[in-house]
C-alpha cells in the first residue's frame, strides 16, 4: 500500500467553510484503506471528488492532474481540504510512480503533456494526446503507466466506451496484483465489479462500505436492463 490511511484536521480550516457542510465528509476524521483498489461511489455532489482531490494534492500530485512531476495551473479552483489532510504513507510510498487523473481537466493535462514531449520526445505513441479522440487519448495516457505506483482517478469512465472500460478493468486488476494501489471515483458498474476491491459509499451520514450489488450503479443499471420497457415508459411520462 502506498497510502494506509488519511486523517482530516477540521480545526485547521475556516469554521464557515462549505466543506464542513458536506454530509459525507463533515464527520470524517480518519479513513483507512484495506485493499489495493478502493472505489468511491455516491450521488453527484456527495464529496467523492473533493476528497480524492485533497488526497492527491496532499500526496504531492498537481491539482489539475498528471504525474508528480507535472506542475501547471490553468485555473485554481481546488478546495482547501488538502491543507487539513494528513496522508499515512505505507511501506511502498518511497518508491514507484503514479498519476492523478481527473476527467474534467484532461484537456489541460494533454496540453502540458505536449509541452513535455517537445523536450523529451514522444510519451504516448506517435501522436500527441490532442491528436487522438477523447477516449483514445484517455487510454493512451492510462496505458502508458505500467510500473508499480499510486493511481488516483476521478471518473475515468467518462470518456470511455463500454469496451474500453473493460480494458481499463483488466489493467487495474493486473497492476494492482503487481503492487500498485488505486483510489477511484466512479459510477461505472463495470469497474465496480473488480474482485477484491473495497467500495465506499458517500452518504449524508458519512462514508460506509458497500457490496457491489448494493451500489446504485449496479441496482439502477440492472433495473433498467431487465425492465427496460417499464423504465422507458416511466421516464417518458407514458406510464
Amino acid at each position: 500500500m502506498f497510502i494506509d490511511y488519511i486523517s482530516i484536521d477540521w480545526d485547521s480550516l475556516e469554521g464557515d467553510s462549505y466543506l464542513s457542510r458536506i454530509g459525507a465528509l463533515c464527520s470524517l476524521r480518519t479513513l483507512r484503506f484495506h485493499s489495493p483498489v478502493t472505489f468511491f461511489v455516491g450521488e453527484n455532489g456527495s464529496g467523492k471528488s473533493t476528497l480524492l482531490e485533497a488526497i492527491a494534492v496532499a500526496y504531492g500530485f498537481n491539482p489539475e492532474g498528471g504525474t508528480r512531476n507535472y506542475r501547471f495551473s490553468t485555473f485554481d479552483d481546488h478546495s482547501p481540504l488538502w491543507k487539513a489532510v494528513t496522508v499515512g504513507r505505507g511501506a511502498h510510498a518511497r518508491g514507484g510512480g503514479g498519476f492523478f487523473l481527473r476527467a474534467e481537466s484532461f484537456f489541460n493535462l494533454s496540453t502540458q503533456a505536449a509541452e513535455y514531449e517537445k523536450e523529451v520526445g514522444p510519451l504516448y505513441g506517435e501522436r500527441t494526446l490532442h491528436e487522438y479522440s477523447h477516449g483514445e487519448s484517455f487510454m493512451q495516457f492510462i496505458s502508458s503507466f505500467r510500473g508499480r505506483g499510486l493511481y488516483l482517478m476521478d471518473e475515468p469512465e467518462a470518456a470511455l466506451s463500454t469496451q474500453r472500460q473493460m480494458s481499463l478493468f483488466a489493467q487495474i486488476d493486473r497492476m494492482a496484483k503487481d503492487g500498485s494501489q488505486y483510489i477511484i471515483v466512479t459510477h461505472s458498474p463495470i469497474l465496480l465489479a473488480l474482485p477484491g476491491a473495497e467500495i465506499l459509499c458517500f452518504k449524508d451520514g458519512g462514508i460506509v462500505p458497500q457490496k457491489y450489488e448494493e451500489t446504485d450503479s449496479y441496482l439502477i443499471t440492472e433495473s433498467f436492463i431487465n425492465r427496460r420497457d417499464l423504465m422507458v415508459r416511466t421516464l417518458t411520462g407514458e406510464e
